[in-house]
């Protein structure tokens, strides 16, 4: 088994957003698009991880755009001496939105970590978007360790991170069997296609390497603050749709948390893990169409 992407990947460009190159898939309707709606991927996945939910959504005929966030798939990493931060990835967002839908409202959807800086966008920017879905994406758990400890977790982690080769993974079929230790339910199929756009050669061209930025491993300078999270979601204008999986990662305070948004439904998909865009995608689309279908 090989890493080569899949010929009947759909449409693929690059667009220049917050001065990094983009990865961006596009999935069109035959005949005129009801709308667009954009897919944002969370931690240490990919745009190409939407692949089936969007033909989906396609087939209904909406017009789809999914992209690789920075540092992940096959979008630029961040330059020497730069981090990842969640007011990066909105910023990513209010440059990439305009020209993945000139002119219009997307409904705009984000899995867990995609969906954290999707609510930030939509309480940022209230008028930019038709719609919200989240896919388990309110927030992290609230930090546990003050500021300084933090930091100090941080900085030790980069230099880690920094002084470690690479890891060299024999072929790609290594690859998946690393990806299953964390996700025992992903699909053959599905799993050998993720593992053709998250890996690259080797430098030296022995094996092969997953592309993503390893500064993903570190935990991040900046506790997450409830506090500061309510005041987006209490901005947030448009209708809504949050999506959870019984078997996901749910929060405590998940219900204080949606009481924070005027206008939230939620859905909970039975028999379902966090990855639920992987795993269920025929279910979570009949959710997602049923909702866009009264925005």
């Amino acid at each position: 088994m090989t890493s080569t992407p899949p010929t009947d990947w759909p449409r693929q460009t690059r667009i220049r957003a917050n001065g990094l190159e983009h990865h961006v898939f596009e999935w069109d309707p035959d005949g005129e698009p009801r709308g667009s709606i954009v897919l944002t991927h969370g931690w240490l996945d990919h745009g190409a991880g939407f692949a089936a939910l969007a033909a989906r959504l396609a087939a209904a005929g909406w017009r789809v755009r999914a992209f690789d966030w920075r540092g992940h798939g096959r979008t630029e990493h961040v330059g020497a001496g730069g981090y990842y931060h969640f007011p990066d990835y909105v910023l990513d967002l209010a440059e990439l939105l305009p020209q993945l839908c000139p002119d219009e409202r997307p409904v705009l959807v984000g899995h867990s970590m995609g969906g954290t800086a999707s609510a930030m966008f939509a309480g940022t920017f209230p008028q930019a978007l038709r719609a919200l879905v989240l896919l388990e994406g309110l927030g992290p758990p609230e930090s546990d360790l003050a500021i300084p400890d933090r930091f100090a977790v941080w900085i030790d982690g980069v230099r880690r991170e920094r002084k470690r080769p690479a890891r060299v993974l024999r072929d790609a079929d290594e690859a998946l069997a690393r990806m299953r230790r964390h996700h025992p339910e992903l699909p053959d199929e599905l799993g050998r296609r993720l593992v053709a756009h998250a890996t690259r050669p080797a430098p030296d061209g022995e094996g092969i390497v997953f592309t993503y930025d390893r500064l993903h491993h570190t935990r991040a300078p900046i506790p997450f603050s409830k506090v500061a999270f309510r005041a987006f979601l209490e901005r947030i204008t448009v209708p809504v749709l949050f999506v959870a999986a019984a078997r996901g990662m749910r929060l405590p305070d998940e219900d204080e948390r949606l009481n924070w948004i005027r206008n939230a439904r939620r859905v909970v998909l039975e028999d379902c893990g966090h990855m639920m865009q992987w795993t269920a995608p025929d279910r979570l689309a009949d959710v997602m169409l049923e909702f866009v279908a009264r925005v």
